[in-house]
């Protein structure tokens, strides 16, 4: 078992770095390895810093963004003990990204702490699918219909900034398109510096992710707040939402997709799950953008609209079976 596990950590880590590797030398300006190399070094090639500009943060961004929903996702499915928990599909991206709007158009001198704002409204969202979904326990299909609701309000919310026709709120109006294009290295330092964060925060709590898959009763027998564990769980989870819905905008059903094909791989125990789930989430968005990227060249499509394609059929199919679905180390 635990050479499976070995072998595929490894191998995801390799596809990813061949689809990175891949992803930076094609598009519309197209290098060989070795050119965009020496490109790097010398900063004498115009195609080579062009693609040091706008295509190498976008890469960037789209893993760490992968990576932080992958594991929002997991941790949300732990504390929730639901395996339909994602936060783009129950509103936390959607509270995230309203606040998000809200802060940049009112102080955006202060966009670098814009991933604060967005934890801002994604725990509000979080603590509202709590509050009405809770009914002696989290009912898969209750916080999925909960969820929409509040992911419908927060929605509107912030569609109502895009119909003001102001400067600022269309400098901004990424945050709720859902476009990785024209991402800076400044977009990069906000995603890498709260994602990084999170994913540490996510890794340290792996032991109490697995506390949490048990009873509650049988958790308190252990010593442990259950509330208190809750919450910090979901604290780290909506962080890891709220960064990359801050700078990649609103991205649903990786954080539902990756838990589920991780633990086929290397099981239940987030020892694992939580960095396979994070490698192979950076893999899915960056595949995603990339696809998005290059299909239809020189045109685009958001790799939000590809993961909606791929994520809403495995929705449907995940409730139909929602009673058979955490798997077992």
């Amino acid at each position: 078992m635990i050479r499976k596990k070995i072998i595929s950590m490894i191998s995801v880590i390799v596809l990813l770095l061949a689809v990175a590797i891949y992803s930076t030398i094609t598009g519309s300006i197209q290098v060989g390895i070795n050119e965009l190399i020496s490109g790097l070094i010398s900063g004498t090639n115009e195609e080579v810093q062009v693609i040091k500009d706008l295509r190498i943060p976008r890469i960037i961004i789209a893993m760490f963004a992968g990576a932080a929903l992958a594991v929002a996702g997991t941790l949300l499915q732990a504390v929730m003990r639901n395996p339909l928990a994602d936060s783009g599909i129950i509103g936390i991206s959607a509270g995230a990204g309203f606040t998000t709007v809200l802060a940049v158009s009112f102080f955006p001198t202060l966009y670098f702490w814009s991933p604060l704002f967005a934890f801002i409204g994604g725990a509000i969202a979080c603590i509202l699918v709590y509050l009405f979904s809770w009914k002696s326990g989290l009912s898969p299909v209750r916080m999925i219909l909960v969820g929409v609701a509040i992911n419908a309000v927060f929605s509107g919310l912030s569609d109502t900034f895009n119909y003001r026709g102001s400067y600022t709120v269309t400098s901004i109006s990424p945050t709720t398109t859902s476009t990785l294009a024209l991402r800076t290295w400044r977009d990069v330092e906000i995603m890498v510096s709260f994602g990084s964060i999170g994913l540490v925060c996510a890794f340290v709590l792996f032991a109490t992710c697995n506390v949490l898959a048990l009873q509650d009763k049988t958790v308190k027998n252990l010593g442990v707040s259950v509330i208190r564990s809750r919450v910090f769980v979901s604290a780290v989870a909506v962080l890891l939402a709220a960064a990359a819905t801050a700078v990649a905008g609103l991205i649903a059903f990786i954080g539902l997709l990756i838990p589920h094909i991780s633990r086929y791989f290397v099981g239940s125990d987030h020892k694992w799950l939580i960095p396979f789930s994070a490698v192979a989430g950076a893999l899915l968005l960056l595949l995603a953008d990339t696809l998005g990227r290059t299909i239809i060249a020189p045109n685009e499509i958001p790799a939000s609209i590809i993961m909606a394609i791929i994520g809403g059929p495995f929705l449907i199919f995940l409730l139909r079976r929602s009673d058979h679905i955490h798997g077992n180390s």
